[in-house]
C-alpha cells in the first residue's frame, strides 16, 4: 500500500483506551494545526465503533480550538440513543484538557425507499489532469519566492486530488465562487464502508472553504487573511469507494460577517450522488 495512505490509515485506526473513549495522533500537512478533516475522520471512527449494524448518515461538527499536531487527541463518546432505526452520538475530541472539537453523527439501518437525486455536472474525466501535488511543485519551480509552500506543503498527499480547471496563480482575479474537484485516495482501501466514510470527511475538507474566496481576489496564503473552518456537515447518501474517482462539485451561496459559506456534492463516477457537504469558516481580512 501507498506509504501515506497507510500513514492515514494508521491515524484514522484509533486506540481504544475505554470503553468510549479513543486516542489518536495527527499527520502533518505543513499547516499550522492540525487538519480539520483528519479530526472529522477520527471523530466518525470514534462514534462508529460504539455503533452496530448501522452505517453513519450524516455528521454535525464544530472546530473550537486549533488542535495541536505534536500531542495526542481524545475522543469521547457520549451514546446520547439507540432506536430502532436511528443511534446518535455526541463525541468531543479533547487536548490538553479543553475541547477542540465537537460532532454529533447519526448511523441508520439499511432502508430502501423513494429515491432522487441532481444530475452530475458534464465535466472532463480524471485522466490528463494535473494533481494539485503537481500544480504546486510547477510553481515553485517557477516562482519559488512568491509560491514558497514549504517540503511539507509539496509532500504527496493520501488523496490525489485534480481541479477541472485549475486556477492561474499569477491571476488573482474575480472567479465565480465554484470548483470541479476529480479525488481518490492514493491507493487501495479495506472493504469496510465506516472507513471509507471516514476517509471521505477526511477528504471532504480540502478546499472547500477556499471556494468562498475565490471572488474576493484573496487568497488564504496572504498575510493579512485569516481563514479557518468554523463547522462542517455532512450527509452520506448511497454506497461509494474513497479508493475510486469521485467529483467535488462546490459553490458559495453567500459570504458575510467575515465568514465564507460553501456547499459541496460528492458523486462518483457513474454520476450517482454519494454525499453532501456543507461547511461555514472563517475568511476575516487585514
Amino acid at each position: 500500500m501507498n506509504e501515506i495512505l497507510q500513514e492515514l490509515l494508521n491515524l484514522l485506526d484509533l486506540e481504544r483506551i475505554e470503553e468510549n473513549l479513543f486516542r489518536g495522533g495527527s499527520l502533518d500537512l505543513g499547516g499550522i494545526s492540525v487538519f480539520g478533516g483528519q479530526v472529522l475522520g477520527q471523530a466518525l471512527v470514534a462514534a462508529g465503533r460504539t455503533v452496530a449494524g448501522r452505517r453513519a448518515h450524516s455528521l454535525h461538527a464544530y472546530f473550537l480550538r486549533p488542535g495541536d499536531m505534536t500531542a495526542p487527541i481524545v475522543y469521547d463518546v457520549d451514546r446520547i440513543r439507540d432506536g430502532r432505526s436511528f443511534s446518535t452520538r455526541r463525541i468531543v475530541a479533547i487536548q490538553h484538557g479543553e475541547p477542540i472539537f465537537t460532532m454529533a453523527a447519526s448511523f441508520q439501518i439499511d432502508e430502501g425507499g423513494l429515491e432522487h437525486q441532481t444530475p452530475m455536472p458534464d465535466v472532463p474525466g480524471p485522466e490528463g489532469l494535473p494533481s494539485l501535488v503537481d500544480l504546486r511543485r510547477k510553481m515553485a519551480e517557477l516562482d519559488p519566492e512568491r509560491f514558497g509552500f514549504g517540503q511539507k506543503g509539496l509532500r504527496e498527499l493520501p488523496i490525489e486530488i485534480r481541479p477541472v480547471e485549475p486556477a492561474n496563480p499569477y491571476k488573482l482575479g474575480r472567479q465565480p465562487p465554484a470548483q470541479k474537484i476529480w479525488f481518490r485516495a492514493v491507493g487501495r482501501i479495506p472493504d469496510d464502508p465506516g472507513l471509507h466514510q471516514a476517509v471521505l470527511a477526511y477528504a471532504s475538507d480540502f478546499g472547500l472553504l477556499r471556494t468562498a474566496s475565490l471572488t474576493h481576489e484573496i487568497s488564504f496564503r496572504q498575510k493579512n487573511v485569516h481563514a479557518a473552518s468554523i463547522d462542517h456537515a455532512m450527509w452520506f447518501h448511497r454506497d461509494f469507494r474513497a479508493d475510486q474517482w469521485l467529483l467535488y462539485v462546490t459553490e458559495s451561496p453567500s459570504a458575510s460577517g467575515s465568514r465564507g459559506f460553501a456547499l459541496g456534492n460528492i458523486f462518483s463516477r457513474d454520476g450517482t450522488l454519494v454525499a453532501s457537504v456543507a461547511q461555514e469558516g472563517l475568511m476575516r481580512v487585514g
